[in-house]
C-alpha cells in the first residue's frame, strides 16, 4: 500500500459527515466514560498524518499519546507483525514459550542503562507493567510502602490509578484505593512545591521528599519509590538538577527499588533511549510499553537480575503478556530506532520545538512556560503570569482552534492547563513547522 501524502488537508468541516455519522454511533454503543480528543475516525495513518474517514489529513503532534515514536505502520514493524502473524499468533508463553520473547528480553536488558545483569518480563500495558514492578520490589525487599510523586501517572488499573496523583478523571468515584501509597513532591520547577528559585527546585523537593520519606514513612519499611524520570501526562515536566540523583543514593542508601516508569518518556521519546539517562541514574527497575510495541500493545519490565529473581516461579505472567505478534513489532520498532536515527531525529525535533516555541514566553502573556526535551514539549497557560494562575480554558480553546485547523495536539497537566506535542519521530521537518505554526497562531491569536 502506497504511504499516505505527508501533508495537511482539511477538505470538510470538523467533524466530517462520515465521522458523524460514525460518532452517533460509537455514542450508542460506547460508554460515555471513555474520552475522545478528536472528534474524527481515522481511515489510515502514516509517517506524521492521520487520514480520517472524510478525507481530512492532520498533521500528528500526538502520536497516539507517544505510542508512535517510529510511526504509523512503520515498515519494519508491519513486516515482522505480518511474518509473526502467518506463523501463529498466540500459544501463552508460560505455556508454549517463543524465541521472540527471549530476542525481545535480550534486548531490553542490553538498552536499559547500567553495567548490571538483567531480566525482563512482558505484559499487556503501562499500567500492567508499573503494577509487576510493585509486585517484584514488595516480593524482593519484604517490604510494603510504596512512594509516588505529585502529578505523576502510572495508570488506570487499581494501583496504578493509586499510584496517579490527578484525582479526576483517573481515581473520582473508583475508590477505595490500594493501600500503603505514599505521595511525595516532585520537582517542578516552574511551580516549585518547596517555593524555592527554578535553579534551585531539584535540591529542595529531593531533600523535602527525603525527609517525609525518613520521618513520616521510615525508609526501612519502603519497598519501591516509583517515578517517571520525566513528566508526561503532568505535563512534560522536567525536573530540576540533582533531584533524580538524590532520590537515587537515598534508595540505593536505604535498600529501596527505584522504578523508572519510562512508559511515556521512553524509547527514544526524549533523544536518549530512556529518559532517566539525561540524569545519569541507574534505575533498579525499569517500565515500559507505549513506543515499545510500535502501535501494538505491551508492557514491559526489566529489573536487575537479583530482583526478579526473587519472586516465586509462577508468581509473574499473564495470558497475553508478551504475545508473539506484539514482541515481533517492538523488535522491528528497535530497529526503527536504530536503522533511522531516531535518537539523532529527537534531538532535531527538540531543537525545532525550541526555535518556534520559546519566543511564546516573551511575545504571549497567556504563556506561562515553555517545556523542551527532546520530541516532547508543552506549552503551559496562566491568566496571570504574576500568580502562575492555571488557565485550562486558554489551553482548550488553543487545542479547538489546532484541531479545526487540521493539526492534532494533546492537553495534559494537573490543571488540564498544558497543550503537550509528541510528534512521530519520523515526522518530516516542513510538516513539523507546519503543525507548529498553526499551534503558534492559535496561541497568539488569545
Amino acid at each position: 500500500m502506497a504511504e499516505l501524502p505527508q501533508r495537511r488537508a482539511v477538505v470538510t468541516e470538523i467533524p466530517g459527515p462520515r465521522s458523524q455519522e460514525l460518532m452517533a454511533r460509537r455514542r450508542a454503543a460506547v460508554p460515555a466514560g471513555v474520552g475522545a480528543t478528536m472528534p474524527v475516525f481515522a481511515a489510515r495513518a502514516s509517517g506524521g498524518v492521520v487520514l480520517d474517514v472524510d478525507g481530512n489529513s492532520f498533521i500528528d503532534l500526538g502520536a497516539g499519546i507517544a505510542v508512535l515514536n517510529v510511526g504509523s505502520s512503520a515498515p519494519l514493524v508491519a513486516a515482522a507483525v505480518a511474518e509473526q502473524a502467518d506463523a501463529f499468533t498466540h500459544t501463552c508463553f508460560q505455556v508454549t514459550p517463543y524465541e521472540g520473547y527471549v530476542a525481545l528480553a535480550e534486548k531490553l536488558n542490553a538498552l536499559v542503562p547500567g553495567e548490571v545483569e538483567r531480566r525482563s518480563f512482558f505484559v499487556n500495558s503501562g499500567a500492567e507493567a508499573v503494577e509487576n514492578a510493585v509486585k517484584v520490589a514488595r516480593a524482593a525487599t519484604g517490604r510494603s510502602a510504596v512512594v509516588a510523586f505529585d502529578h505523576a501517572f502510572h495508570g488506570r488499573t487499581l494501583m496504578g490509578m493509586t499510584l496517579t496523583a490527578k484525582a479526576s478523571p483517573y481515581k473520582r468515584g473508583f475508590g477505595p484505593l490500594a493501600p500503603e501509597v505514599y505521595r511525595l513532591p516532585y520537582s517542578y520547577p516552574y511551580r516549585c512545591a518547596c517555593g524555592a528559585p527554578y535553579e534551585e527546585c531539584g535540591p529542595a523537593c529531593a531533600a523535602a521528599a527525603i525527609t517525609i520519606m525518613d520521618r513520616q514513612i521510615g525508609g526501612d519499611r519502603i519497598a519501591a519509590l516509583v517515578v517517571e524520570p520525566v513528566l508526561g501526562e503532568g505535563g512534560v515536566i522536567v525536573p530540576g538538577d540533582g533531584f533524580l540523583q538524590a532520590l537515587s543514593a537515598y534508595c540505593a542508601d536505604n535498600g529501596i527499588v527505584f522504578v523508572a516508569d519510562e512508559v511515556q518518556a521512553g524509547f527514544a521519546r526524549t533523544g536518549r533511549w530512556f529518559s532517566c539517562e539525561h540524569s545519569g541514574i541507574v534505575p533498579d527497575i525499569v517500565t515500559t510499553a507505549k513506543g515499545l510495541g510500535g502501535g501494538l500493545p505491551i508492557g514491559g519490565v526489566t529489573g536487575r537480575a537479583d530482583l526478579m529473581d526473587a519472586v516465586h516461579p509462577g508468581g509473574l505472567g499473564s495470558t497475553f503478556g508478551g504475545n508473539p505478534v506484539s514482541c515481533a513489532a517492538a523488535l522491528g520498532a528497535i530497529a526503527e530506532v536504530e536503522t533511522g536515527d531516531l535518537l539523532g531525529k529527537a534531538v532535531r525535533i527538540g531543537d525545532i520545538f525550541t526555535s518556534h516555541l520559546m519566543p511564546l514566553l516573551q511575545d504571549c502573556e497567556a504563556v506561562g512556560d515553555v517545556r523542551v526535551i527532546g520530541g516532547m514539549a508543552a506549552v503551559e497557560f496562566v491568566s496571570d503570569r504574576a500568580a502562575k494562575t492555571p488557565d485550562g480554558a486558554a489551553a482548550g480553546r488553543v487545542l479547538a482552534r489546532c484541531h479545526e485547523e487540521g493539526v492534532i495536539a494533546l492537553r495534559a497537566g494537573t490543571f488540564d492547563n498544558v497543550v503537550r506535542i509528541l510528534p512521530p519521530l519520523v515526522i518530516g521537518e516542513d510538516l513539523l513547522v507546519e503543525g507548529l505554526e498553526v499551534l503558534e497562531k492559535a496561541i497568539r491569536a488569545l
